[in-house]
C-alpha cells in the first residue's frame, strides 16, 4: 500500500477499475478461494482489470494468466513497482526474486499504540506439510540499522509496543552475523520502547543468548513457541526439528520464570492414529501452555505430507482440534488465577462499552471506565477473572 501512489484506493469493489489480489497459498483451499473470487468479479461484469500477487503468484499465477483470467502476475519482490506494473497494457508474469528482502519494515499499526515490525522473510525449515519455503524462499534478515531507525521514529511518535514479525522470526540474524536477542537489546535501548513482543519462534531458537534476556522488563512475558505436535513419531513424520522431551524442559523453564506460553498445533495430519493422538493429548496436558493457535490439517499439493497415508477423517481432525483447544483454554484460566501482582495493560480499543487491551502475558482484559483510556498504558491491581478473559473497573 505504501508503494501505491498514483491510484486512489476504494473499499467498494464495484467502483474499482483495477483489483489486486494479494493471495495466500498455504492450503489447497486458499488457492480455491482465489479462483472463486476471480469468478465473482467476472460474473459482476465490472470490467475491472485483475492482478495477482502474494505467495499464490508462484503456484497458480502462470496458469491463471494462460487462462486469461487475470491481466498480470507479480511476486513479493516486485510490489515496490506496483504503480508501473498496473499501467502495463500487455499481460505479464513477473514472479520476481525469492531472495528479495522487502524494504517496508513497518507492516501494520494498531491505533496509535503498537506497531508490527517485519524483521525477516522466508524460512529454511522444510516441514513436510508446508509450502511456504518454496514460495517465500529461504530465511533472510532485514537490515538491523534500518529496523532500529524505524523503531526510533515510531517511538518518537508515541508508539510503545513493538511486535516483531516474519515468516520465521527466530531465524533473524543467522545470515547477517547477528541474532534476535541482539536486535531486541538494541531496540530496548531506544527511548520510548516499553514492550517488545515476538511472533512465533521455534524451540531450538530459544538459545542460551536468548535466555539471558528473559528477565528484562521490556520483553513481554509471553512467548509463542511452535511445536505443531507433541507425539515424537508425529514430529518425525512432519519433519520437525523439535523433540518433545526437550520441548517440555524448555516450557517448564519458561513457566518457572512466570511466562505465559503459546504454541501452534496441527491435528489430523496423515499418520495420526488414535493411539498417537492419545499420546499427544497426554503430553500436551503435561505442558504449561496458556495460549494456542491450532488448526486441523489441510492438504497442500506439492508437499510431502500431501501423499502420506493413512489420511485422517476431517470430522475426527476437528474433534481433536476442539479437544486440545478446550484443554489450553482451561490451562489459560488456571494461569490467570495464579498470576500475582500488577497487570501492565496497553489499551488498544473501545468496543461494547469496554476498553480493551492486553497485559504483559498477552491475556485480554476488558475495562470499564469513565475516562478516555485509548492508547494509554495503565497498571491494574484489582480485577475479576472470568472464563473468557479478565475484567476491571477504573
Amino acid at each position: 500500500m505504501q508503494a501505491l501512489k498514483e491510484y486512489e484506493v476504494t473499499e467498494d469493489v464495484s467502483q474499482a477499475d483495477v483489483i489486486v489480489i494479494n493471495s495466500c497459498t498455504v492450503t489447497n483451499g486458499a488457492d480455491t478461494h482465489v479462483r472463486s473470487y476471480i469468478s465473482q468479479v467476472e460474473k459482476s461484469g465490472s470490467g475491472a482489470k485483475l492482478f495477482l500477487t502474494g505467495c499464490g503468484a508462484h503456484t497458480k499465477g502462470e496458469s491463471l494468466l494462460k487462462e486469461k483470467r487475470i491481466h498480470g502476475v507479480f511476486g513479493q519482490s516486485e510490489k515496490q513497482k506496483i504503480d508501473s506494473l498496473l499501467k502495463k497494457k500487455q499481460p505479464f508474469y513477473e514472479k520476481g526474486d525469492l531472495n528479495h528482502i522487502d524494504d517496508a519494515v513497518v507492516g501494520e499499526f494498531i491505533g496509535k499504540s503498537r506497531a508490527f515490525i517485519k524483521i525477516q522473510e522466508g524460512c529454511s525449515f522444510r516441514c513436510s506439510y508446508c509450502i511456504i519455503p518454496y514460495v517465500r524462499g529461504d530465511a533472510r534478515s532485514m537490515d538491523e540499522d534500518r529496523i532500529i531507525e524505524q523503531v526510533s521514529k515510531l517511538a518518537l511518535n508515541g508508539f510503545g509496543e513493538f511486535i516483531l514479525t516474519g515468516t520465521n522470526v527466530g531465524s533473524y540474524g543467522q545470515d547477517t552475523k547477528t541474532s534476535l536477542a541482539k536486535l531486541m537489546k538494541r531496540m530496548s535501548m531506544v527511548r520510548g520502547v516499553r514492550r517488545i513482543r515476538l511472533g512465533s519462534v521455534e524451540p531450538i531458537q530459544i538459545t542460551d543468548e536468548f535466555k539471558e534476556i528473559l528477565d528484562e522488563p521490556w520483553i513481554e512475558k509471553h512467548l509463542h513457541i511452535a511445536l505443531q505436535h507433541t507425539a515424537p513419531k508425529m514430529l518425525k513424520l512432519m519433519n520437525r526439528r523439535n523433540v518433545y522431551k526437550q520441548d517440555r524442559e524448555l516450557f517448564e523453564f519458561l513457566a518457572q520464570k512466570g511466562y505465559a506460553i503459546g504454541t501452534d498445533f496441527i491435528t489430523g495430519h496423515p499418520g495420526e492414529t488414535p493411539e498417537l493422538w492419545q499420546e499427544a493429548i497426554q503430553n500436551a496436558k503435561a505442558l504449561p501452555l496458556t495460549h494456542l493457535h491450532a488448526f486441523s490439517y489441510s492438504k497442500r499439493d506439492g508437499t510431502p505430507s500431501a501423499v502420506m497415508k493413512p489420511e485422517v477423517n476431517g470430522k475426527i481432525a476437528k474433534e481433536r482440534l476442539h479437544e486440545i483447544e478446550a484443554l489450553v483454554q482451561e490451562k489459560n484460566l488456571r494461569f490467570r488465577e495464579s498470576v500475582s501482582g500488577e497487570l501492565e495493560v496497553l489499551v488498544e480499543s473501545f468496543k461494547g462499552g469496554y476498553y480493551q487491551g492486553f497485559d504483559q502475558h498477552f491475556n485480554k482484559i476488558l475495562i470499564k471506565s469513565d475516562e478516555d483510556l485509548l492508547g494509554n498504558w495503565i497498571t491494574i491491581n484489582d480485577y475479576d477473572i472470568k472464563e473468557e478473559c479478565n475484567y476491571a473497573h477504573i
